[in-house]
């Protein structure tokens, strides 16, 4: 869960008065916030996207690995009284947890906050190991008192503790979810990012999607690059009854791909790629996703960048290499990064078409798939990886998305993400 150019503050606003009947939650980049280059954001967007790929290979059907790039932080309020928390948000999470008071020193690992005192609060309850939320974890076991110990195991490390409710209080409302309570957390270093824990929005029992009743949530991200940004201007996440698309671009529609039992992730039927005018000779099997679990195409919101397999990388290369030709340059020594061309020539780069069966295509115009690394290079935002596709932020800029969970769909819309 390493830093990335496409980290995000979440800060929950909105009018309604209960949770599951809709709510709103503003986000900012955490890189904007910060000193760094243009170059090395996109050079930490695309490592952090690495790590990501590196962390789901790693992972099978018992134990998927749900974060190892993170995208979103969002700031809340645990407790009563209240004591205030930060979160990572994840589309392929599904365990909410916090480092809790209980963590020995060396056994957790450093937050911008204090941690959570559950002995503070007189709305924190234990959890029985013989309940449902308890029995859906990981790894559980039943602690001397009867009450729920869990283990969660990521490719970034470990994390343990016990199960608990308690009264989550967002600036629209509060809901009483069942969380982790965590006194051990050893993972890679930087992989909190100075937050407390993490919400998971995937598809099993214990998310914050399903815990609170939603069956549908959106959300809208600004552009990344501060030259891209209008000033002011805010991506967003809709949890419920706000989650919709509006008027005016034309709206796309596809069904998930129905991926391995307990696995959290949303998978989507990619069939192909046009760059400019050509259709990719791509077969519709390098995206498949196999009986074993293998393969496949995920849309995440924890992988800052779009990764693709050789299959589909190779001719992604090769077809801008002969489009753009004379207009490429070497790419800055060290940068990891493949395609450039000069910036002045930016222009000469196409648009790219990503094709879902059932007839819905997502045009990616070349901001969403090119950046600017300095004043002189422009290089492509993508990536190749073994094993499956990851579907990006940086390519889901200016896209509207509706996870529509109760008709297993997903849509989209191009939208100006500022005005959402």
């Amino acid at each position: 869960m390493e830093i990335s150019l496409a980290f995000i503050v979440l800060v929950l606003c909105s009018s309604a008065t209960q949770v599951t009947a809709g709510f709103r939650m503003e986000l900012t980049h955490v890189d904007a916030k910060g000193s760094y280059t243009m170059a090395e954001r996109v050079q930490r967007a695309m490592a952090s996207t690495r790590q990501r790929m590196a962390s789901i290979a790693a992972a099978d059907v018992s134990a998927p690995v749900h974060w190892n790039t993170t995208q979103y932080i969002a700031e809340y309020l645990i407790g009563t009284p209240s004591q205030r928390a930060e979160a990572l948000i994840d589309t392929g999470s599904d365990l909410i947890w916090t480092q809790c008071s209980t963590c020995l020193q060396g056994s957790c690992v450093k937050q911008g906050l204090p941690f959570y005192n559950a002995s503070m609060s007189n709305t924190f309850h234990p959890v029985p190991c013989s309940d449902t939320l308890c029995l859906a974890n990981q790894q559980h076991t039943c602690a001397k008192d009867g009450s729920c110990s869990f283990g969660a195991f990521y490719g970034a490390g470990d994390a343990t503790g016990s199960i608990g409710t308690e009264v989550f209080t967002f600036e629209n409302g509060s809901a009483t979810l069942t969380f982790g309570c965590v006194d051990k957390l050893f993972i890679t270093p930087g992989s909190l990012d100075g937050a407390s824990g993490l919400i998971g929005l995937g598809r099993g029992p214990l998310s914050l999607v399903s815990q609170t009743g939603a069956t549908k949530f959106s959300y809208c991200h600004t552009p990344y690059l501060r030259s891209n940004t209008t000033p002011g201007a805010s991506s967003h996440l809709f949890v419920g009854d706000s989650a919709s698309l509006s008027g005016g671009s034309p709206v796309m529609s596809m069904t998930f791909v129905e991926g391995p039992k307990d696995y959290p992730f949303y998978y989507v039927p990619l069939v192909g790629i046009t760059v400019g005018q050509t259709r990719l000779p791509i077969p519709p099997t390098v995206f498949a996703l196999k009986p074993s679990g293998d393969g496949g195409v995920l849309i995440d919101s924890g992988s800052p960048t779009t990764a693709l397999v050789d299959g589909a990388y190779g001719p992604l290369t090769e077809e801008l290499k002969r489009q753009l030709n004379g207009s490429l340059v070497p790419p800055p020594a060290g940068s990891g990064i493949g395609l450039c061309v000069a910036v002045a020539q930016e222009k000469a780069v196409p648009s790219m078409v990503l094709h879902f069966s059932g007839g819905a295509d997502m045009v990616l115009p070349p901001e969403n798939y090119w950046a600017p690394l300095d004043g002189s290079t422009s290089c492509m935002v993508m990536e190749n990886s073994s094993g499956m596709s990851i579907i990006g932020n940086f390519q889901l800029q200016n896209v509207h998305l509706l996870y529509d969970l109760a008709k297993d769909e997903l849509s989209f819309q191009t939208a100006d993400c500022s005005s959402l």
